[in-house]
């Protein structure tokens, strides 16, 4: 054989070597992991209502790519076993849209369970014309949850009309029509009205019923604090029926509740049979609550609310004059007064009128303690105490809770399918502290531990698989966000695991941001935002836009 056939023979053989070496290599490489994140063995809660099934579930590129029982492995792993996992819970009724902006980790909200946010019932902290420039920036800077929002009413009307008493030119009421169209093309969800706070409360139902025409338009909504939740809740509950009715909007009422001691237990079960009645007609109107016996607000809203017809700072100025004082506390003794919720008769006078966070060191001692007892303290009459608090804390919010709700109220309303839950509170700027509105409510940390804790567990008001759509399924669909609030192949990847042993909210009245128990695992968008029990600080919470062609 010529030695040339030769070379070429050896030169094969080498090559043929080579290559089984590299297939022996290649073959003993480990293989790479084929998800992201695999959750193993889990007691797997759809979010649709259904009961738990066994089952791994895999996350890849930010979806929930398999639901079952597979060995291919995740590069992150989570052993579920006998622990629950769930969709994200989403906070219906959320204040963080300001504090986002500064600080986008929202912890007290993931330690809840929460990777979705629908803010906005005192709107969009820019005007509508910024909108879109503010959801950009939060996405340029990063989230740690989803975030929508609605965009007030009273911010168009504050712009075109000031902060007083009166009523729409045509010529304003057009301005007003273009700022709400200018933020639903922005991507606002609708519009929102608090309608016991000035000037919210100056806008009429007629008012009202055109600004949400426009959101009726495109499926967006009417998302009220109705103009009484006390003594006149069932007509506050039809006007906010008829808004909806007239305008075509979607109606959302936020935190749900009978704040009226002299009538607990007789106005709430009225007020869920009237809008069953108009759900029956075809009114697209639904509610949320939050699951406690206080609310807290400003210590504002115990001023009638004539008195800042001339504007806010109109009204200050009268409310230091000890004759303007003496006639409002009159009007405070006589109870309920067309035009203003009267807090202090609902919760059944200034002993259940809790002070709540002051601003001001001189009165920090006093925290916690009711406005009866501070008034006797510094010598002076409760209102006059609160008054006083309230000036001095300016241009901050004073805040107090007012305890004016009756548990039956709560599970009676909490029983209902078309009821979602909302905390009502903001995200805190720092893990422990008290949230962005400034109010120690335990609301902001423990809200959805608590449905399942106190709710579920405890009360057994409403069993486990209900009370998880409430917090998934049903906002999402009730808020037309399609690929989130299930556990499904192909949806989107928000997803926690949580111990129902362990679940426990543990903030209450006298340790207000005490974090929960028993959520340790929280995944947004197919990324861990906590894990272990411990914040990972990535930012993969997206801005949820509602699409408004007009």
């Amino acid at each position: 054989m010529p030695a040339l056939t030769i070379h070429g023979r050896g030169r094969a053989m080498k090559r043929l070597l080579a290559s089984c070496c590299t297939l022996l290599l290649i073959g003993a490489a480990p293989a790479q992991p084929a998800y992201d994140i695999v959750i193993r063995g889990g007691r797997v809660l759809d979010g649709a209502g259904n009961p738990w099934v066994l089952a791994d579930v895999a996350i890849k590129d930010g979806r929930i790519v398999r639901i079952g029982s597979f060995k291919a492995s995740g590069a992150q792993e989570i052993d579920a076993r006998g622990r629950y996992v769930a969709p994200g819970f989403f906070d219906m009724m959320d204040q963080s849209g300001r504090v986002l902006l500064r600080h986008g980790g929202a912890e007290n909200k993931l330690r809840m369970g929460v990777t979705t946010l629908i803010g906005g019932e005192g709107g969009t902290p820019v005007p509508a014309a910024e909108i879109g420039g503010y959801f950009s920036q939060l996405e340029k800077q990063g989230i740690a949850v989803n975030f929508g929002t609605y965009y007030s009413a009273a911010q168009a009307r504050v712009k075109v009309m000031g902060d007083a008493a009166g009523s729409p030119t045509p010529g304003q009421m057009a301005a007003m029509e273009a700022e709400v169209t200018t933020a639903m093309r922005a991507g606002a969800f609708g519009i929102s009205t608090a309608l016991i706070y000035p000037p919210n409360s100056f806008q009429s139902t007629k008012d009202l019923i055109q600004l949400a025409k426009i959101p009726g338009r495109c499926g967006g909504y009417y998302a009220t604090h109705m103009r009484d939740e006390s003594s006149e809740l069932l007509s506050a509950v039809e006007e906010a029926i008829t808004i909806g009715e007239k305008s075509g909007a979607k109606v959302e009422i936020f935190h749900l509740k009978a704040a009226y001691a002299p009538a607990w237990g007789k106005m709430m079960p009225e007020a869920l049979q009237r809008i069953d009645a108009a759900r029956a007609r075809g009114v697209d109107v639904a509610a949320d609550l939050y699951p406690y016996r206080a609310g807290g607000t400003g210590i504002e809203v115990t001023v009638p609310s004539h008195l800042f017809t001339q504007g806010f700072r109109a009204g200050v100025e009268q409310l230091r004059d000890p004759a303007v004082r003496a006639r409002l506390k009159k009007e405070l003794a006589v109870g309920p007064q067309p035009g203003w919720s009267n807090l202090v008769h609902a919760s059944g006078g200034w002993r259940n009128v809790v002070l709540a966070n002051s601003h001001n060191p001189q009165y920090a001692s006093y925290h916690g303690k009711n406005l009866a007892e501070i008034g006797q303290a510094l010598g002076k009459d409760p209102a006059d105490a609160a008054w006083d608090i309230m000036i001095e804390a300016l241009p901050k919010r004073a805040m107090a809770l007012f305890f004016m709700m009756d548990e039956r109220d709560i599970e009676l309303a909490m029983k209902r399918k078309w009821v979602s839950i909302g905390s009502d509170a903001a995200a805190a700027e720092k893990a422990g502290a008290v949230d962005a509105l400034g109010l120690p409510h335990p609301r902001a940390y423990g809200t959805f531990p608590r449905v399942i804790a106190e709710y579920v567990l405890k009360r057994k008001v409403i069993e486990l698989e209900e009370a998880v759509r409430k917090m998934t399924s049903w906002p999402a669909q009730r808020m037309g966000i399609t690929d989130r609030g299930l556990l499904r192949e192909g949806l989107r990847a928000d997803v926690i695991v949580f111990d129902v042993n362990r679940i426990k909210d543990q903030a209450d009245w006298d340790n207000p941001t005490a974090s929960p128990r028993g959520i340790d695992d929280v995944i947004v968008n197919g990324k861990f935002a906590l894990a272990g029990g411990a914040p990972s600080n990535v930012r993969s919470g997206k801005v949820l836009r509602h699409k408004c062609d007009m």
